[in-house]
C-alpha cells in the first residue's frame, strides 16, 4: 500500500488515501499543536507523498486549523486536488443553544463558518462531529441533501453516533432518494476496539465507509509510553486528558497491549507507531485512518506505516493481546451456535474473488491506482 493508491470512500465515487491527514493539532490556541510553519511543513510533505484526504472540524484550536488550511491549500493553488473534510456540532456562541447541536439552523450557520475559514466555496466531506442527543436523524439527513442540491458541499457522514442512529439515518436517506451518507468517522485503535461489534458490519451492509481517529490510542501506541517506566505518564497531551471520562488510557489491559506491541514491533524491526497504524489500517471496514502530528518527523514516521505487510502470526498475537469481551447478544452469534442454525452445514459469504475485480481505466484516474 501507499498513499498514492486511492479507495472508494463507501459507496460513492469519492476516492482518497489509506491515511488521512488530522489538523487537529494545526494550530497553539489549546495549549499544545503545531505552530503555522510546522503545520504547513507537514501538509506540503503530506501531499508531496500522495495524500489527498485532509480533516479538520470548525472546533479545533478554535478555528485556527481551519483557517490554516484553508491559507494552505489556497496558496499552494491545490484546492481540485484535496479532499477536503471538516466537521460541525459543537457550540461556538456560549448560552445559545442554536449555536451548537446538530439541528438544521445550526448546521447551516456552521457551513457557512466553514466556507469562509476555509477559504473554498464547497467541502468535499461535512460530517456530524457528535450526536447531540436530540436532533432527529431525518432533520440532518434532509439538511445534508440541501446543502449537496445547493453545491456547498460534495457528500455527507457522521462521527461519533450511536449505530442505530447511523442505521436510521441511511435507511432515511435511502427510503426518501436523498444524498446517502458515505462515511462514518470513529474511535478505533488496538487498545479501542469496541466499533467491530455493531459499527464494521453496520458500516458495510450500508455502504458508509469509515475513517479511524485517534489510532494510536491517543500517544499511548506511539512508543513514547512504556509500562513501568517513569515520567512516561506525565507527558504530553495523553497526560492532560487521562482520567476523564472515556479517556483514561493508563490501565492494566492497555499497558498489556503496549507489551504485545512492542515485542511485535522488535519483531519487525518496526517503530511501534508504524505498526499500530498498519493493523488499523488493514482492518474490515476500515477505508483511511486520520493521523496527526505536532512535528514533522512524528508524520514522517507515520507515513511509512503503509510500507510493509504484518505476518499473519503477528497479527494474530496483537489480536490476542487487545481481545474485547464479546458482550450479548454477539456471542449468541458464535461458530457453535451457527452450526446449529444450519444443521452442521458449513454456510459462509460468497469468497473472496467471487465477483471478477473491478477495472479502472488509468485515464480516469490520473495514472494512479485506483480500488
Amino acid at each position: 500500500m501507499s498513499l498514492d493508491a486511492y479507495y472508494t470512500l463507501g459507496r460513492s465515487g469519492l476516492r482518497v488515501s489509506r491515511l488521512a491527514l488530522g489538523t487537529m493539532t494545526f494550530g497553539e490556541q489549546w495549549g499544545w499543536g503545531a505552530a503555522a510553519d510546522t503545520a504547513r511543513a507537514m501538509f506540503d510533505r503530506y501531499l508531496a507523498a500522495g495524500g489527498n484526504f485532509i480533516d479538520t472540524a470548525d472546533l479545533y484550536t478554535e478555528g485556527a486549523s481551519e483557517e490554516l488550511l484553508g491559507r494552505f491549500i489556497a496558496e499552494t493553488g491545490t484546492r481540485d486536488r484535496v479532499v477536503l473534510a471538516t466537521k460541525f456540532s459543537y457550540n461556538a456562541q456560549p448560552g445559545n443553544p442554536n449555536a451548537g447541536g446538530n439541528g438544521r439552523k445550526n448546521i447551516l450557520r456552521a457551513v457557512e463558518g466553514s466556507l469562509r475559514r476555509l477559504r473554498t466555496d464547497y467541502l468535499d466531506l461535512y460530517l456530524l462531529h457528535t450526536w447531540d442527543r436530540l436532533t432527529p436523524a431525518e432533520e440532518v439527513v434532509r439538511t445534508f441533501d440541501d446543502l449537496v442540491r445547493a453545491g456547498k458541499i460534495r457528500y455527507a457522514g457522521l462521527s461519533d453516533v450511536p449505530a442505530w442512529y447511523a442505521s436510521r439515518a441511511q435507511s432515511f436517506a435511502e427510503a426518501h432518494a436523498l444524498t446517502p451518507l458515505v462515511n462514518l468517522q470513529l474511535e478505533y485503535s488496538l487498545i479501542e476496539r469496541n466499533i467491530e461489534h455493531e459499527f464494521v458490519p453496520m458500516a458495510a451492509e450500508l455502504g458508509m465507509g469509515i475513517t479511524t481517529w485517534s489510532p494510536l490510542g491517543m500517544g499511548l501506541l506511539s512508543g513514547k509510553y512504556r509500562p513501568g517506566e517513569a515520567g512516561g505518564a506525565d507527558e504530553g497531551r495523553l497526560a492532560k486528558v487521562s482520567g476523564l471520562p472515556g479517556f483514561d488510557r493508563f490501565t492494566e489491559r492497555n499497558w498489556r497491549i503496549v507489551a504485545a506491541l512492542e515485542d511485535v514491533a522488535r519483531a519487525m524491526d518496526k517503530p511501534m507507531a508504524q505498526v499500530a497504524l498498519n493493523w488499523v489500517a488493514t482492518q474490515p471496514g476500515v477505508a483511511s485512518v486520520i493521523v496527526g502530528a505536532t512535528k514533522l518527523a512524528q508524520l514522517e514516521d507515520n507515513l511509512a506505516a503503509l510500507s510493509f505487510a504484518l505476518p499473519d502470526e503477528l497479527r494474530a498475537g496483537l489480536a490476542a493481546a487487545s481481545a474485547i469481551e464479546m458482550p450479548f447478544p454477539y456471542w449468541f452469534f458464535s461458530d457453535a451456535q451457527q452450526a446449529r442454525l444450519h444443521g452442521g452445514v458449513s454456510v459462509g459469504s460468497k469468497p473472496r474473488g467471487y465477483a471478477p475485480p473491478l477495472f479502472v481505466p488509468a485515464a480516469l484516474t490520473g495514472n494512479f491506482k485506483a480500488d
